[in-house]
């Protein structure tokens, strides 16, 4: 279960939960992988998944622009 960020409040920064969910993988496995990639200098959560949607609520992690092609 999510109790923080809530996805309620994740969705305001990332407007599709398909989006958020592989913004949020990518991120983790970065943060597993990566030692000192750390954006935050504090963290509620310990696991790397909840890092990055801290990351994501903080709007320290987005999605680039460039990368999203509209259709």
């Amino acid at each position: 279960m999510l109790l923080y960020p809530s996805q309620d409040d994740l969705l305001k920064k990332i407007d599709s939960k398909y989006s958020l969910v592989i913004l949020a993988a990518k991120r983790a496995k970065q943060l597993h992988n990566e030692s000192g990639t750390e954006m935050l200098e504090e963290y509620k959560s310990v696991k790397n998944v909840g890092k990055s949607l801290e990351e994501i609520i903080s709007e320290d992690l987005v999605i680039d622009p460039n990368s999203v092609k509209n259709q």
